[in-house]
């Protein structure tokens, strides 16, 4: 083996890598587009790209020093960075939910531990301003070795985390030779057992920051409201001496708040120079109304750009206040992926993703289960949503590690802790854990709620966490889900969790725990599962939970997921074009229906309306419309009335409109039985119901088509409705 073993040693982590820091782009000029366009930064290098890639089935078939500079890559194929290599012929998919990938003995993972070596040429410019060179990793799965001209620069890991490192000393004016060797496992995917695809690669953006030879390596920007004034604090730390340093504050406009000049605080000693700024009649950030003003700081040599939110979280009687109001967190959990590009989400796709969940009235996100890619948080800023912002940190499958052939749940609750949540061999990767999250986005102040993890369990590794964060940023709420979920042999430390969750609750348990008088908030993870075979990343769920608003439900987070789907023009003919909710997700080919004009993957966002003879698309804004046709042939020999709500069921394509009380539905599947209704029959037929109101929305659940008016609630399944039942508004329990 070329490589030492650091992969499978839970004390190894990083090596080589700079202590963790908050997200920014320096440059050497004041930059307020660095959110959008951080590649306008003349001190900003992107690395991405095509790089040359060769996969090995076994780290133990790599026998070559392939990263040595003259090495002959003949061999290599090429793939682009970022990307995942499963989505690029290598490997294969792998999907799965609580159990690990292989057999489960932590820290080790499989000796024919699967393998890519990457390669990548690039120049380099030394600047004379700026003469340091940082080497930043935005996220890499599993774990990965890096090589700069020949020569070991390090080691790093968590897959969903910035590692950067300090490569001045390897780079030479001119060509310069980066390789890298990315692992299919390593120690740290014992914590990276989330419910999802398992890809790997270097699927984030690889670049180098040219900093001066002396700047600013932190900051933690925190603020305080008193009244009719605020107070927005900033504490540094420099690389190893302090620089002069100024630090002016600007509102929206533009206008001048105030300008600081740092000063030392020696009983600090992350942060040892503090300054602050007081701003008069602050405009507050909230979801709502996401006022944000900008902080520059400035240094010789460099400038960092940086918006600052003037906010205020605390838990009081039971409930959450965002600037001394009750709140509710009405949100989606959002997991970066893409069917084509897998891991590797870009930044246009996360821009609109976050404009299509605002279009639908929510206000906040949890980034299940692992911290997204840096500039979501900005977005999210600049949009207006409350984030749960979750570690890269699930061990799902320790559940079952002592419980083969056992199907008892308490049996699994007992055990569950003991491999890794309570066994301190972990602690320290688990706090690492937190670390990376917390100190990357403490910057950001859409970030409400720090997220320990899920579906873990809880012991000893846990409280460590949570006690480093709670010392760290009081100014946070802390959130685990899975805290519930530990052994009866000792008793835990549950101080520093400021709010209780639960997965998938019944409406039921939501109210038995408010009437127990509790003392925490509580957060309603995923409160209804909703399954479609059409498409599987978007759903929608307008039902009786959307209800639930009695104080001490602080959080609903009950969308899975958010991402956007494409298809990828090569569909074969007579394949059904699939919905994503009510949104066209791809078309077949032209002998039967095209439903997306763009065969490169064009997103749509919208629903779709029947519209007898054709179905058209209207964007969720109502400016665009867009008309299909069936392919020739193909007659609609009834028209039914534009279609405002639909939804998939039982192999069956629903829909109602508010205009009449008459659902109608037909089969999924080719564009004849789609197109074609043919009265109350096999492949097609219409429902009447009550003429009590307009309809108000559709959507699928446990196998069962719903439909909703201002004051009923029709459930179907197949042909049959099954009953009609008065709205949950009334006080009645949803069947």
């Amino acid at each position: 083996m070329i490589i030492p073993h650091y992969y499978k040693d839970p004390h190894s982590l990083h090596v080589g890598t700079m202590p963790n820091r908050a997200y920014y782009i320096p440059s050497s000029r004041r930059s307020d587009a660095l959110v959008e366009h951080r590649e306008t930064s003349d001190r900003f290098q992107l690395l991405n790209g095509s790089w040359k890639f060769r996969y090995y089935a076994s780290i133990y078939d790599l026998q070559d020093a392939f990263y040595e500079v003259g090495y002959d890559a003949s061999a290599f194929d090429s793939i682009p960075v970022p990307s995942v290599w499963q989505n690029h012929g290598y490997d294969h998919h792998q999907y799965t939910n609580i159990r690990y990938p292989f057999p489960a003995d932590p820290p080790y993972v499989p000796k024919e531990n699967p393998c890519g070596a990457y390669l990548y040429d690039f120049t380099y410019q030394k600047d004379a301003t700026a003469p340091r060179a940082f080497l930043n990793f935005e996220g890499v799965a599993s774990c990965f070795y890096v090589w700069l001209n020949g020569q070991f620069v390090g080691y790093s890991q968590v897959a969903h985390s910035t590692s950067e490192f300090d490569v001045t000393k390897f780079l030479q004016d001119g060509t310069n030779h980066l390789a890298v060797l990315v692992l299919k496992w390593c120690d740290g995917s014992y914590m990276e057992d989330q419910d999802m695809f398992r890809m790997n690669g270097i699927f984030r953006d690889v670049y180098l920051l040219h900093r001066p030879e002396q700047c600013i390596e932190d900051y933690f920007i925190t603020t305080d409201i008193h009244g009719s004034t605020a107070e927005v604090a900033v504490r540094l730390r420099y690389y190893d001496s302090a620089v002069a340093t100024r630090i002016t504050l600007y509102d929206a406009a533009g206008t001048m708040v105030g300008s600081v000049t740092p000063v030392e605080a020696s009983d600090d000693a992350a942060f040892p120079y503090h300054a602050e700024i007081t701003v008069v009649d602050p405009t507050l950030w909230n979801a709502e109304q996401p006022y944000l003003y900008t902080l520059v700081l400035d240094t010789p040599n460099e400038i960092i750009t940086d918006r600052v939110g003037i906010r205020e979280v605390h838990v009081a009687n039971n409930q959450i206040y965002v600037n001394g109001r009750s709140i509710k967190f009405h949100g989606v959990n959002r997991h970066e992926s893409d069917p084509v590009t897998g891991y590797a989400v870009g930044f246009e796709q996360t821009k609109k993703d976050l404009l299509m969940i605002k279009k639908h009235n929510f206000n906040a996100i949890r980034t299940s289960h692992y911290p997204d890619v840096p500039y979501f948080y900005q977005l999210c800023d600049q949009y207006g949503f409350f984030v749960i912002d979750e570690a890269d940190n699930e061990s799902h499958g320790a559940s079952e590690y002592y419980c083969e052939g056992n199907e008892s749940w308490p049996n699994h609750v007992e055990n569950w802790n003991k491999p890794i949540a309570d066994n301190p061999e972990f602690t320290e990767a688990t706090v690492d854990r937190t670390r990376l999250c917390v100190e990357r986005d403490k910057n950001r102040p859409c970030v409400i709620i720090w997220s320990m993890g899920n579906e873990s369990a809880y012991g000893c590794t846990f409280e460590e966490a949570l006690a480093w964060t709670k010392s760290f940023d009081p100014h946070r709420l802390t959130h685990y889900e899975s805290a519930q979920y530990r052994s009866k042999n000792r008793k835990y430390d549950f101080s520093n969790i400021d709010m209780f969750s639960n997965m998938y609750p019944s409406l039921e348990s939501m109210q038995e725990y408010l009437d127990n008088e509790p003392d925490k908030p509580y957060s309603a993870e995923n409160t209804l599962e909703v399954y479609s075979e059409a498409s599987g990343n978007w759903t929608v769920i307008p039902l009786d939970y959307c209800l639930v608003t009695a104080e001490g439900i602080g959080a609903e987070f009950r969308v899975w997921d958010t991402v956007t789907l494409t298809g990828t023009g090569a569909e074969q003919a007579g394949q059904w074009a699939g919905l994503d909710g009510d949104r066209i997700v791809y078309g077949v080919t032209e002998t039967t229906l095209r439903l997306r004009a763009d065969p490169g993957g064009e997103h749509f966002y919208g629903r779709l309306v029947h519209n007898g003879s054709s179905v058209v698309w209207v964007s969720m804004d109502g400016t665009q419309r867009e008309e299909y046709f069936p392919a020739e042939g193909v007659k609609a020999e009834r028209r039914v009335p534009d279609l405002e709500y639909l939804t998939e069921c039982d192999n069956r394509v629903w829909g109602c409109s508010s205009s009449e009380n008459v659902i109608y539905a037909c089969k999924l599947g080719d564009p004849t039985n789609w197109f074609s209704y043919r009265g109350i029959a096999a492949d097609s037929y219409a429902v009447t119901v009550g003429s009590d109101g307009p309809f108000t929305g559709a959507a699928t659940c446990m196998g069962y088509a719903l439909f909703f008016k201002e004051n009923t609630l029709h459930k179907l399944y197949g042909s049959c409705l099954l009953y009609t039942s008065p709205s949950p508004r009334d006080g009645a329990t949803s069947r």
